[in-house]
């Protein structure tokens, strides 16, 4: 299991390029990435992109690709024809018109700048993403790491917290019955109190029983409550992306422990169901992070 946050970096010289990947992600309802390279490697994003979605799944994700060239083999130098030509067509005339000698050569003309054009040569997509690639699968072990790391500490502390709640649940399911013959006893003592002498109707008092154990009988629920908790407790085990699933799992999880809250009329299973929905609003906290 995944945590949504995690970081990662790399960094390496390959084939005279300073190559460097950082990777940072937080928690996001969906999956949102976006990926940054030098202008001039723009060839390159997509498929690094295709590279992260097929190890990452949900969260927001940045990646930054920096390259730096430490050759200057890819940098080419032209001369602007055109230009030069203009400006040795002046000068000849120039010469011819003053009656100065034409000593005009390569090094002089050298010194006019602007006929000189500097410019990039468009890099080789394939061997330019082989260098990327490796620096980039490095840079996402690293990050990673440090998601399934932050993952496992999220599932120790959801799975004592779910331990809490089915302690919460096997308690209700003890004292259910025992709040029924509570009942039981209290109505007996009050129709005895107010009949005096006279005797009490069994079958009466039979009937209002089953009539309140029906209405407070959390039965159905406290199964599904339980059943959910080993469901959660599955998902965690389980690899790639689980964090929507115990999601949904938590609302369910949710419902059953509100319905018993309203069915109840016993005061120490109210007090247990107010513990046990601090735990999964807690629980819900922690899911969150998770991929």
């Amino acid at each position: 299991m995944k945590s949504m946050t995690g970081y990662g970096r790399a960094q390496d010289i390959l084939e005279g390029r300073d190559i460097t990947v950082e990777i940072r992600s937080v928690n996001h309802r969906f999956f949102e990435l976006s990926v940054h390279v030098p202008k001039n490697f723009a060839c390159i994003e997509e498929k690094a992109k295709t590279l992260i979605k097929s190890l990452a799944h949900r969260g927001k994700i940045e990646a930054n690709i920096s390259v730096v060239n430490l050759q200057s083999s890819d940098s080419l130098v032209e001369i602007n024809e055109d230009l030069a030509m203009r400006y040795i067509g002046a000068l000849r005339a120039f010469g011819k018109s003053q009656d100065i000698p034409d000593d005009l050569s390569l090094s002089s003309i050298s010194r006019f700048s602007d006929i000189f054009v500097s410019r990039k040569s468009a890099p080789n997509e394939d061997s330019i993403w082989k260098l990327v690639s490796a620096v980039l699968l490095q840079a996402l072990h690293n990050f990673l790491e440090m998601r399934q790391t932050e993952g496992e500490s999220l599932k120790r502390d959801i799975a004592a917290r779910l331990d809490f709640i089915a302690e919460g649940a096997e308690f209700i399911k003890r004292r259910s019955p025992m709040t029924v013959q509570e009942y039981r006893g209290r109505l007996y003592s009050k129709i005895k109190e107010v009949l005096e002498d006279r005797a009490v109707d069994e079958a009466r008092i039979v009937t209002e029983t089953a009539i309140f154990a029906d209405k407070i009988d959390t039965a159905e629920e406290n199964v599904r409550l339980i059943s959910h908790i080993e469901q959660f407790r599955a998902f965690l085990e389980q690899d790639g992306a689980v964090g929507r699933k115990l999601d949904f799992l938590l609302q369910e999880m949710n419902r059953e422990i509100n319905t018993i809250a309203s069915k109840s009329q016993d005061l120490d299973i109210a007090r247990r169901v107010v513990e046990l929905k601090a735990e999964l609003e807690k629980i819900r906290e922690q899911a969150q992070n998770i991929e």
